[in-house]
């Protein structure tokens, strides 16, 4: 506040030094020699530690330093208010000057309108939020002011000298842009209080003063010096306490309100009203004093239903002050009240001065920790914690000037002093610098600790804490405290051990081991051995006494205790498990013989081994189990699985099954040994009930396993080979193999090994599987057993012959072994496979017919069914075929219509100029076109028929082809020639032959070494010879000579081989065919095409 206009008074002349014309520095408490005696070394480290500034740079730094704030003053200062950082000053000449301290360059000066000789400012008081000012005159008249009013208005009623107020800081504080004062009392001079209300807001038919009326007045009229008001509690007020004092009484009002406080209206006439029979809470301090002042102390005096908790008022005997109680039941509400005696002050500098030693100060103000005097020339502090001076200092004045008052700022705690010719600010702070120190020579070691800034101190603190707590004999409390000083660990143990305080001492170390870095492995492993070792020895103590059940110890307190040290015990090896040795708990706790210990240690640090083999010793097998089953490594299993097999086989199994990462292959030579242990043949199985579930549950796929599994079942301790079915079963329900189809076990090792135990139905179960059906049937059948034989008889369903085969031999076994004629009946009406006929050569010779007469004669009615359902099938098959002729006679008779410029879909030639082919999709083709285009699409076998064809028509023309002899489709010979691109022979064919029979000699020798060149031996033109040629001429047979009959012969042939070629070449669209069969062939032969790229 005011920075730039506040001039330190720090020269040496401007302070007073007790006993000594010259001015003394300041003095601060806190520097006295250590308050706890010379028990320890620390005696020394209270000073030293302010010294060395080690802690926060604020820790020294003063709590009072007052400034002269630089501003000329017009006219001498009567009056000053501050609050909420508005600074209102009350000259003489009856201005008023007003100041925002947040923007100090705006000053603004507004006069009262009264001559000096008519109007003299007394007083002025001004609302928590700065916004409220009122101005008393020693002359009775009053004035009011609002913030950015130009001028103050006179309150015509207000005919008094007001000597305080008491605001309305809940209702103040809690709107800005309140322009009602709300309920405020008044204490005049008079000694009567005034409740009133003031508004700023214009209202033509009101003025100001909205009310004013008297309340109270006290009995003994004197001065109402100070008064203040608060409604509690702060969140839902119902009540309101009333403090007012004069300069020798304090009065408190206490009463229930009529409404709530924010609803408005007249509030404290009710309250007073109680008071007018019956005497309020009443004070007195007699004394020749005279002016008078209350103040409070509010933490959080920003928020508006903040409540005080400190009060003082200035009387003759000394300051008054307490703290304020609103829980109070009873009248009192001020507790702790004490009186502080003003200080001894030095005289002031200059003796000839006409105030001589001050007997008391002209004004005060309240702090958190300090009661700040002015007089008429210096200012004192004294401490409220323990009333001792802790800061004087004298003021810069002028000759013949003097203080006047100490004005505080209730909102933001500033404070101010003024003379009628200057003005200064006493800056507060670091007031809870010697709080701790004060604190600690009370032994309120509590709220020491909370006000300590450095290390030092809180050491300090500490230490002391720790010896005092000692010297009381409260040990555990002085083990916490001295593990928070720096106090040598060794002295601090000596300490506990001269009073054989061992528990106090397992306490304190416990706690200095939490302190000590993890870095500092070989401190904390010491010392942590220490203290189970000092466990055990309380354990063993303990131990002892509940033996002795001696009277002068209650059992069961000690059983108790020491049950709770066990577990805390317990504690401190899983905490602090990583700060041991092991080896050496390990003795340190078999040496205590304390196994429970001993387990619970190895448990934590995941040593099991230790717990399994304990228990293992014990022959405690479920424990060791379960001690197995708490961990994860699997080591552990694998390592105790035989032992723990062959004594708690069951158990054991349950914590294998438990645990499904375990490899069971690892568990074979347990699962072995356990075959070899005598046990209940009543009682499953427990390697095969493992092995079941690894194999069934888990579907472990290993051959080994499936293998044991056989061999436990058929070894033979497993029982007799009649009892066959654990065996069986497995086989029937052993998973398989989904790529070969077999199962997992090995087949020829589990049938060597039936074989040799003697078990016949697995021997026909593994044959069956081996596909060895006839084996399998063979040995069923030797042993006798039929049923069984029937069961795989009937297993090779997609062979037939193999089925028919072996039921024969279960057939003849009935017939000729069993000579039972009836069984063999009633054994084919349990089979489809074998008739009657089919065994009756196994019968005897001399059989009576009787047995199965009726066998042979629904044969035979069965068989005369069958036949007459094959005859029906076959006149069926015939009238399908009749019909399909009769459709194939009319597809003959069909027709397409085209257009007289329809073009041959291969050459684009129109397809009238020769002979074509139009298909039902549209596609019409010349004839040669169309056999060029159909040999490309054709197979194999369609290319050698088509071949065939030609060296028909070649053989029949009985030599070369001549131009001459193909005859155009119009006549004319000479319109029409072949392209030259288009040879008799293929280009293929090296030479050219002379005759006919030289030539189908050739073309068929070709036809043998081509191979896969058929294509080229196809001449389209010898074809096309066929088609274009008239009916009854070929070329090469006949000739005008020819008889008629040999011309008859000719033109048949001719149909005929037209027919065949045409069922080729016609059948289908050779362009819609040759999409399908090219699906299947890639777009390029493999060679890289340039007219692709782009």
């Amino acid at each position: 506040m005011f920075d730039d206009y506040v001039e330190h008074a720090a020269t040496a002349a401007s302070r007073v030094t007790h006993g000594t014309g010259v001015p003394p520095p300041r003095r601060y408490e806190g520097f006295e020699p250590s308050p706890y005696g010379h028990e320890n070394a620390r005696e020394s480290e209270l000073e030293a530690s302010d010294n060395r500034h080690t802690g926060p740079p604020n820790a020294l730094a003063p709590i009072f330093d007052l400034g002269r704030v630089q501003y000329t003053l017009a006219a001498p200062l009567v009056s000053l208010v501050v609050a909420s950082d508005v600074l209102a000053m009350g000259l003489s000449s009856n201005v008023i000057v007003l100041i925002e301290l947040a923007h100090t360059d705006q000053v603004f000066k507004i006069p009262i309108p009264r001559k000096p000789t008519e109007f003299t400012i007394y007083k002025l008081f001004m609302d928590p939020s700065g916004r409220h000012l009122v101005i008393t005159s020693l002359e009775g008249e009053n004035w009011y002011l609002f913030r950015n009013w130009k001028k103050p208005k006179q309150l015509k009623t207000f005919k008094m000298v007001i000597e305080s107020i008491a605001w309305n800081k809940a209702a103040l504080l809690s709107s800005s842009h309140l322009t009602s004062t709300r309920e405020i009392l008044i204490g005049a001079r008079n000694g009567t209080i005034y409740e009133a209300v003031l508004d700023a807001e214009e209202d033509f038919f009101k003025s100001q003063e909205r009310y004013l009326s008297a309340v109270f007045a006290l009995p003994e009229r004197q001065p109402i010096t100070g008064i203040n008001f608060d409604f509690f509690p702060s969140i839902d007020p119902k009540k309101a306490l009333i403090v007012a004092i004069t300069t020798s009484r304090i009065y408190q009002f206490t009463g229930p309100l009529p409404r709530r406080p924010d609803e408005g209206g007249r509030v404290f006439g009710m309250i007073f009203s109680a008071y007018r029979e019956t005497a309020p809470k009443i004070s007195e301090l007699p004394g020749s004093i005279r002016h008078s002042e209350l103040h409070y102390y509010t933490p959080n005096s920003g928020q508006s239903h903040s409540l005080p908790n400190e009060i003082a008022w200035m009387t003759s005997p000394g300051i008054y002050h307490g703290t304020l109680n609103f829980q109070s039941t009873s009248d009192d509400f001020i507790d702790g009240a004490q009186l502080f005696p003003y200080p001894v002050l030095p005289l002031p500098p200059d003796p000839s001065c006409e105030q001589s030693q001050p007997e008391f100060p002209v004004s005060m103000a309240l702090t958190e920790f300090h009661l700040v005097l002015l007089y008429s020339d210096r200012i004192a502090a004294i401490s409220t914690l323990n009333e001792s001076l802790v800061h004087e200092e004298l003021l810069p004045l002028k000759h013949g000037e003097a203080a006047r008052a100490l004005t505080a700022d209730p909102v933001r705690k500033t404070y101010w002093v003024h003379t009628d010719q200057s003005l200064f600010e006493l800056r507060v702070g670091n007031e809870d610098r010697d709080v701790w120190k004060i604190n600690l020579q009370k032994e309120n070691f509590d709220v020491a600790i909370r006000y300590a800034k450095t290390a030092e101190q809180r050491d300090i603190i500490f230490a002391t804490h720790a010896h005092a707590l000692l010297k009381a004999k409260r040990y555990f409390p002085a083990a916490r405290a001295f593990a928070q000083c720096s106090m040598p660990f060794e002295d601090v143990t000596l300490k506990f051990l001269d009073v054989n305080e061992r528990d106090a001492l397992r306490s304190y170390l416990i706690l200095r081991l939490e302190q000590i870095r993890k870095s500092d492995l070989t401190q904390r492993m010491i010392l942590a051995t220490w203290l189970v070792e000092f466990y055990l020895s309380k354990c063993d103590e303990l131990d002892d006494l509940i033996a002795s059940s001696s009277a002068l110890y209650d059992v069961e307190n000690v059983k108790t205790e020491r049950l709770i040290l066990e577990e805390d015990l317990r504690r401190f090896l899983e905490s602090h498990k990583n700060d041991f040795d092991p080896n050496t708990i390990y003795e340190l706790i078999q040496s205590h013989g304390r196994t429970d210990v001993y387990l619970f240690y190895a448990t934590s640090i995941g040593q099991f081994e230790r717990v399994v083999e304990h228990w293992i010793l014990e022959e405690d097998w479920v424990k060791a189990i379960d001690a197995i089953s708490r961990q994860s490594n699997l080591e552990v299993y694998y390592q105790y699985g035989p032992v723990l097999m062959r004594n708690a086989p069951r158990e054991t199994v349950d914590s294998w099954i438990r645990q499904p990462a375990l490899d069971p292959l690892r568990f074979v030579p347990a699962l072995l040994q356990f075959q070899l242990v005598p046990r209940d043949p009543l009682s499953p199985n427990q390697a095969t009930r493992y092995l079941n579930h690894v194999i069934f549950e888990q579907q472990n796929t290993s051959s080994t396993l499936h293998n044991l599994v056989i061999t436990l079942h058929a070894s033979p301790t497993a029982g007799s080979p009649e009892d066959d079915g654990p065996l069986l079963r497995f086989l029937a329900t052993a998973p398989v193999d989904p790529l070969t189809g077999k199962p997992y076990y090995d087949l020829d090792y589990a049938l060597r090994l039936c074989s040799e135990t003697g078990r016949i139905q697995p021997c026909v179960h593994i044959y069956s599987q081996m596909g060895l059906w006839e084996s399998s049937v063979d040995l069923a059948l030797e042993k006798g057993d039929l049923e069984l034989a029937k069961l795989n008889a009937d297993k090779p369903e997609d062979d037939p012959q193999l089925r028919k085969k072996l039921w024969l031999k279960i057939a003849k076994f009935v017939v000729q072994d069993k000579k039972d004629i009836k069984m063999a009946m009633r054994f084919l009406e349990n089979t489809d496979v074998l008739k009657i006929e089919d065994i009756l050569p196994f019968f005897p010779d001399f059989v009576v017919i009787d047995d199965f007469k009726d066998e042979i004669a629904n044969a035979l009615e069965s068989y005369s069914a069958q036949i007459e359902s094959l005859k029906n099938e076959m006149d069926d098959a015939t009238r399908s075929a009749e019909s399909m002729k009769e459709y194939i006679v009319g597809l003959k008779n069909r027709f397409i219509t085209i257009d007289a410029g329809e073009r041959c879909s291969v050459c684009s030639i129109p397809i009238l100029t020769r002979q074509f082919y139009v298909f039902p999709c549209h596609h019409a083709f010349h004839a040669d076109c169309l056999v060029g285009l159909t040999k490309e699409y054709m197979p194999a076998h369609a290319l050698r028929r088509l071949l065939s064809l030609q060296d028909e028509i070649v053989k029949g023309k009985g030599g070369s082809i001549d131009q001459s002899d193909l005859t155009p489709i119009d006549g004319n010979t000479a319109s029409w020639q072949p392209g030259s691109q288009r040879t008799l022979l293929s280009q293929n064919l090296a030479t050219q032959t002379q005759n006919g029979s030289r030539q189908a000699n050739t073309i068929g020798r070709n036809l043998l070494s081509a191979g896969d060149r058929l294509r080229d031996l196809i001449i389209p033109d010898a074809l096309v010879t066929v088609i274009t040629s008239p009916a009854g001429w070929i070329p090469g047979i006949g000739s005008a000579q020819k008889s008629a009959l040999v011309e008859a012969g000719a033109g048949k042939r001719l149909e005929k081989l037209r027919s065949k070629l045409e069922d080729i070449l016609a059948s289908a669209c050779p362009l819609c065919e040759s999409v399908i069969v090219g699906l299947d062939k890639p777009f390029t032969n493999g060679e890289q095409d340039s007219t692709w790229e782009v």
